[in-house]
């Protein structure tokens, strides 16, 4: 099977697409993979990476206002359909896969009007404007969140869950607390802010490190980056926590997050699907700078469920931080209560449902 993959602009458009292929290529050998995207967006230099195929293609985002740069993007959607379809073409695509991003536009326009089989993931409860325009063309839409199921055609939608559910199961949650410097005996805390960390979590958090030290569990905390040196003088300030382990970055998160028994974060959808597939109880800090609030939105279809606890960024205190880490990591019954409804949220077999999905439309297609 030839499977042109598209998605591209963050990490959550990226790192799906990418858990997909990882498990395609574990069932079928002799798949091959074309991944377009754009030379600007981050998937330019992670994909290579992966040894995957990669072409890209020049295209950019409608603004939300009018505004002349509109009919630019417009002339660029349309060079950029004739490029896919070059593209697709020449790689005798047998089904394309868009995965957010506005750079799935054309490429996934282009399959449908060549007549190859195409499905859209949608990771969010709300979807994009990318996404909503591709529902009236392509042949399935896969949807993680039941809320992001109303925006779309329902003869399309199937709910499949994010791929990087499946891809953080099976690891070995004492090698994750050992390589984090964390004590694989004691309870642990992550708390992070995404890749490039979150400056209001960081000051919170900074605003308790006295408060932290004398807590009976071990704290993880990724600062990102960018704001890592700046963390490590006020922790030395505070004399260093002996229980608070700070880092810039995680490569190995899937390991990591199946050794932590409480996450604080944000509420991206690659990151919930990751902490449902695994049980893991969460506090949630929304971003309020996303599209259409979509974070919050995100983090309510958890804790309307009893998954997560939400604390909302414009009311965010280190003192309400500690209290809301507080409340579960001293109670082991909200703990077992949480980790339960976050089990039934998840859908560990996300990539196999894509998968599964993906051969039934080209077997239908070859007959």
């Amino acid at each position: 099977m030839k499977i042109a993959v598209s998605g591209g602009g963050t990490g959550g458009h990226i790192y799906p697409a990418l858990a997909l292929i990882r498990e395609i290529q574990k069932n079928d050998k002799n798949a091959e993979f074309l991944y377009i995207g754009t030379e600007n967006g981050l998937e330019s230099s992670i994909v290579p990476r992966e040894n995957i195929p990669f072409s890209s293609i020049h295209i950019t985002g409608f603004k939300r206002k009018l505004s002349f740069e509109n009919v630019k993007t417009i002339m660029r959607f349309l060079k950029g359909v004739k490029d896919s379809k070059r593209l697709l073409k020449e790689f005798d695509a047998d089904i394309v896969i868009g995965t957010g991003g506005y750079v799935c536009g054309p490429v996934v326009y282009a399959a449908a009007k060549l007549g190859i089989p195409t499905i859209i993931h949608e990771q969010n409860s709300v979807p994009g404007l990318t996404n909503k325009f591709l529902s009236r063309y392509v042949d399935r839409i896969a949807v993680c969140f039941e809320e992001a199921a109303n925006f779309f055609p329902k003869d399309k939608v199937v709910m499949t869950g994010n791929p990087r559910a499946t891809e953080v199961l099976g690891q070995n949650a004492v090698k994750g607390k050992l390589s984090a410097g964390l004590d694989p005996a004691k309870k642990s805390v992550l708390i992070f802010g995404g890749s490039r960390g979150a400056k209001p979590i960081n000051n919170a958090v900074l605003q308790t490190l006295s408060q932290l030290s004398s807590k009976p569990y071990e704290i993880l905390y990724v600062t990102g980056e960018v704001h890592y040196e700046g963390v490590k003088k006020e922790a030395e300030l505070a004399g260093n926590p002996e229980n608070i382990v700070i880092k810039p970055f995680i490569h190995n998160m899937p390991e990591v997050l199946a050794g932590t028994d409480l996450a604080v974060t944000r509420a991206g959808a690659t990151t919930l699907a990751e902490l449902t597939s695994l049980g893991i109880p969460s506090i949630l800090i929304p971003s309020p700078y996303v599209t259409n609030n979509h974070q919050e939105k995100n983090a309510r279809a958890l804790s309307d469920h009893g998954a997560a606890k939400i604390l909302l960024e414009k009311d965010l205190t280190g003192s309400k931080l500690v209290g809301a880490i507080d409340r579960i990591m001293t109670n082991d019954d909200i703990v077992k209560e949480m980790k339960v409804a976050a089990k039934k949220i998840g859908v560990p077999d996300s990539a196999d449902r894509m998968y599964t999905m993906m051969k039934d439309l080209v077997s239908k297609k070859n007959k």
